[in-house]
């Protein structure tokens, strides 16, 4: 399969939404992978935090992730603490990169928004370093317009990297969906005003999914690529 490149505005059917995806537990299988190299890197300060608790935090940006998480063990915060934890999470992630796997449908559903002419692209909490392999896997080229953390200035469960996505695009956000995984998406999405979909990928529950907003749940991207006239896109 060729390079999948986000359909520029000049080619957007103009009457179908664009599709502002999160990349870790919608796009790839790679949550609990997350999960485990939090708790390494707390670990190494110190610090035990159950992994369920680690795991219902993914989806925040990571120095969010790292301030609840120290927070909840008593320790000390400071910036050079959150930091050495964040470092080290990245340096842990990148041992388990190799498990790593695209969703069922993920590689094909962006393709067929491609070739439909609907405009997509990828917003995700994760910095540049941290997705390239990701990003990688799914095909997409280096060309596209994605947004990382790096990007903004306030991550998930902010809506700017989500903003910024839809400006990238072209798009007003309010022509705009999010499709996510966890709460932390969907919240930011409410926060951004636009509508969101749940995909339960990443752990978190149909009920969980709808209270933070979702207006359509999906089991993974192929079940979402086999509704799409769900969300009027066909």
């Amino acid at each position: 399969m060729k390079k999948l490149i986000p359909n520029p505005p000049a080619k957007a059917k103009r009457d179908m939404p664009a599709l502002l995806f999160d990349l870790d537990g919608t796009l790839t299988d790679s949550v609990y992978q997350h999960a485990f190299a939090w708790k390494d890197a707390l670990e190494h300060v110190g610090v035990n935090i159950p992994l369920w608790t680690i795991h219902r935090q993914i989806g925040m940006s990571g120095g969010l992730l790292a301030r609840k998480l120290l927070s909840l063990s008593g320790k000390r915060l400071t910036v050079q603490l959150i930091e050495r934890v964040k470092k080290f999470h990245t340096k842990s992630f990148k041992g388990l990169e190799a498990s790593v796997r695209l969703l069922p449908g993920a590689k094909e559903l962006l393709a067929e928004l491609s070739r439909l002419g609907v405009p997509w692209t990828i917003a995700t909490s994760g910095s540049l370093v941290d997705v390239r392999s990701s990003l990688k896997l799914l095909g997409i080229d280096k060309s596209a317009p994605i947004v990382t953390r790096d990007s903004v200035e306030a991550a998930k469960p902010n809506p700017d990297l989500f903003l910024a996505a839809a400006e990238k695009l072209g798009v007003a956000i309010e022509d705009s969906i999010v499709v996510g995984d966890s709460i932390w998406d969907l919240l930011a999405a409410r926060r951004a005003k636009t509508f969101g979909i749940g995909l339960l990928t990443g752990g978190y529950g149909r009920e969980e999914l709808e209270h933070a907003g979702a207006y359509r749940v999906y089991e993974d991207p192929k079940q979402m690529l086999d509704n799409l006239e769900d969300i009027g896109i066909s």
